[in-house]
């Protein structure tokens, strides 16, 4: 039995992913729950498992290509299944998709089963790998594809590369025909008639000049490759056509067809989905030579990157930002964690001043809530929270994550410091789950860890502050009226000012100093 495998839905709100990686090909031999492709949504990279034993069919995506979620991505051949049996699934698959894309483009019931081919083909140089429509597309274009070299990830030929061996084979034969070879070409029945007169008898309208370029007649229903516009003053096409047309931006009138009904040009959908293709293929390369001459490089954004770009937007244009700066001595924070660093060591814990920040941050909270609330704007609401799971603002190769350290005004340090590492280790790797970086109530980044001092973060919406933290330095101080050299770190904190007032915000961050300039007062907090 053959197994269709949709994208699934592998977080709550995810809409698509992209397939990082393909981790097996056509004809492999799968287990059930062997991972065969990562899949990166808004969030992370996750893997995507088989749900049957048996072997891959078909490969129906591509690596980088975005697909949405219940997209058929990759087909099964469910263990005990012969090769009668899939070839004659895939035959009257092929058979019913050609009829519906023939039925769909002219309205009629007849065509023909050509066949899936496999991605795998076996030519005189090797195999050739290439989607199946890429395949169709080159039988269309009379293109060798197994003469093309694929640009796709392990030499995989997609229809672009179809498209461009198909022009430069045009381009080879229109330099043959300036050759002095006959000079003009014929059109098979216009007896004799030159292709450049054309054929006014109509008898030769859908044939085809002996070069393969349309006739003078296809040329004036509007015959042309698919990049090329036609320039048609009318143009026969069903509804759905048009409309097809209209949500792609496309001008009907300038899709190239040779197609004809009652002596006029007849435009189908499939003529429009190729042009259209070909006109946005052509401007990604106008726009790559472009940012090549120029000296730049367009980088994709989507995925983890488009998500934080979408949030932090959203974050900012939503709540009026503040951002309230000041400065911590921490001479006595770094001698405690000093002390402390071996024994958390024996134990197999790295110990940083995050979790004493943790610490501080949850004491402080308890006694100004409103720090730790979110504002419900459709119940017209505040909701403070009365529990306090801390975001760590994360830095990785894909952008900033925040996992999230639940309960932490029950965790000692030793488990904050556990928990947040393996956290953070997680994100960095991305392996962690949408879960673990949900449901947030305040949220502290380190700048300092990059040697930044001041900055104004944005709020991780819809948490009402989030806390930056500089770098420490030593910096002069008065000491018993003697200047001393003294370890000083800054605080940034921001607010959401519909929610905190400023002086809310500067009494929270005095006592989160408290704490910090006397960490044995963390010893008496829970």
């Amino acid at each position: 039995m053959v197994r269709e495998f949709e994208l699934p839905d592998v977080g709550e709100g995810v809409a698509e992913g992209e397939i990082v990686d393909w981790l097996v090909e056509e004809g492999d031999a799968v287990e059930e729950d062997q991972p065969v492709a990562e899949v990166e949504t808004d969030k992370a990279v996750v893997d995507v498992p088989s749900p049957v034993n048996g072997s891959v069919q078909e490969i129906h995506a591509e690596a980088g290509e975005m697909v949405p979620v219940g997209t058929v991505i990759i087909t099964f051949a469910e263990e005990g299944d012969d090769d009668s049996g899939e070839a004659t699934t895939t035959e009257e698959s092929t058979e019913t998709d050609a009829a519906t894309e023939a039925s769909a483009a002219t309205g009629d019931v007849e065509t023909t089963a050509e066949g899936t081919a496999d991605e795998e083909t076996p030519t005189a140089s090797g195999r050739v790998f290439a989607a199946p429509s890429a395949r169709r597309l080159a039988r269309e274009l009379g293109v060798d594809i197994g003469s093309i070299d694929g640009s796709g990830p392990g030499g995989r030929v997609s229809e672009h590369d179809v498209r461009a061996a198909a022009e430069d084979a045009k381009e080879v034969d229109e330099e043959g025909s300036d050759s002095p070879e006959p000079a003009t070409t014929r059109v098979e029945g216009s007896s004799g008639t030159d292709a450049g007169e054309g054929d006014t008898t109509g008898g030769g309208a859908a044939q085809a000049s002996s070069t393969g370029q349309p006739s003078a007649s296809g040329s004036a229903a509007g015959g042309a490759t698919a990049g090329e516009s036609a320039d048609r003053e009318r143009t026969l096409a069903a509804p759905a056509t048009r409309k097809l047309a209209e949500d792609s931006g496309i001008d009907i009138d300038a899709v190239p067809t040779d197609e004809e009904r009652d002596g006029e040009a007849f435009v189908t959908p499939a003529a429009v989905e190729s042009y259209a293709e070909a006109q946005q293929a052509a401007q990604d390369a106008d726009r790559e030579a472009l940012a090549g001459s120029r000296g730049e490089e367009r980088i994709p954004y989507r995925g983890v990157r488009r998500t934080i770009g979408q949030q932090m937007a959203e974050s900012k244009y939503t709540a009026p930002h503040v951002t309230h700066h000041d400065e911590v001595d921490v001479t006595a924070l770094v001698e405690a964690r000093t002390d402390l660093k071996e024994l958390a060591d024996e134990q197999g814990i790295s110990l940083s001043y995050m979790p004493f920040v943790m610490k501080a941050c949850v004491a402080a909270l308890r006694e100004f809530p409103m720090v730790n609330a979110m504002l419900d704007e459709e119940a017209e609401e505040i909701v403070q929270k009365k529990y306090y799971n801390i975001g760590v603002a994360t830095a990785t190769d894909a952008g900033l994550m925040v996992p999230v350290v639940e309960d932490a005004g029950r965790k000692n340090m030793l488990q904050l410091a556990s928990e947040m590492n393996e956290l953070v280790e997680k994100a960095r790797e991305r392996t962690i789950s949408r879960e673990e970086m949900q449901g947030g109530t305040f949220t502290i980044t380190n700048v300092g860890a990059i040697g930044g001092e001041y900055a104004t973060p944005i709020l991780n919406h819809p948490e009402v502050a989030i806390l930056a933290l500089g770098a420490i330095k030593e910096k002069p101080r008065v000491v018993d009226g003697e200047i001393v050299p003294r370890k000083v770190m800054t605080l940034s904190l921001s607010i959401d000012h519909r929610v905190v007032d400023g002086a809310i915000a500067a009494q929270f961050t005095n006592r989160v100093e408290e704490f910090l300039e006397n960490p044995q007062r963390l010893l008496l907090e829970a």
